[in-house]
């Protein structure tokens, strides 16, 4: 059976990397006695898939990752036994048997939700709430996305499905598929170009992210409908 399960990431945890995230998602599994399956072949290994890789530095109240039982005794099981060996920063949120006709996580991404909150003393010198709005209401957003091997102009406008204030932040909900998958480090970029005139660029170290929830999308391309991957 496949078993999806959601945790949060915080604190000094945000600062180790996805394949060192896998690492440690195995071991504590072992040391859970959980009945995980393994692949078959000379260097067996838990058949385990990750939603979405998450950037150095950023945190999580919403990642997910599938694993392959043989069997269980309950949800509530496996949530217990894995949070018993969570380190400081780490929390299993959700456990859920997933049915037969779902697919993997990483396939099943269609959009991410983003907290982004200025660091102290950081906050832009021009009035951004103001310009959050003309920024917006622009038909296109035309940015340079950087690739491993190039570069391309890309309409970020489609791409940015929600963008708006909560108190001292801001939450977007942007696409995340594999055709898409925008940064909200991008979108920020583009909204500083857009407010300052690109006279006060966004600094490396500027922003504190977190990301609040993976979608997938239970609708169809022109009318989604974004489902927490918990809940498909």
């Amino acid at each position: 059976m496949k078993v999806r399960i959601k945790f949060s990431k915080h604190g000094a945890m945000k600062f180790i990397g996805h394949l060192d995230i896998m690492r440690y998602f195995q071991k504590a599994i072992r040391r859970s006695d959980i009945d995980i399956a393994y692949s078959t072949g000379f260097s067996p290994h838990q058949i385990m898939s990750f939603a979405m890789p998450l950037g150095v530095g950023l945190e999580s109240d919403g990642e997910y990752f599938d694993v392959e039982m043989n069997s269980i005794v309950s949800c509530e099981d496996i949530l217990t036994r894995l949070n018993a060996q969570m380190v400081e920063g780490m929390h299993i949120l959700n456990v859920r048997v997933l049915p037969e006709n779902v697919g993997n996580a990483m396939a099943s991404v269609a959009a991410a939700r983003y907290r982004i909150s200025f660091r102290q003393g950081k906050e832009p010198s021009f009035p951004w709430k103001e310009m959050l709005a003309d920024f917006l209401g622009q038909e296109s957003i035309f940015v340079i996305k950087q690739t491993k091997k190039s570069e391309k102009e890309l309409d970020l406008r489609p791409a940015i499905y929600e963008m708006f204030l909560e108190s001292d932040s801001i939450v977007m909900l942007v696409d995340a598929s594999s055709a898409g998958n925008i940064k909200p480090t991008l979108v920020m970029e583009a909204f500083y170009a857009h407010a300052s005139h690109d006279q006060e660029p966004l600094g490396e170290f500027d922003l504190e992210i977190t990301r609040m929830e993976t979608y997938a999308n239970a609708g169809t391309a022109e009318a989604p409908v974004f489902v927490p991957l918990d809940e498909i």
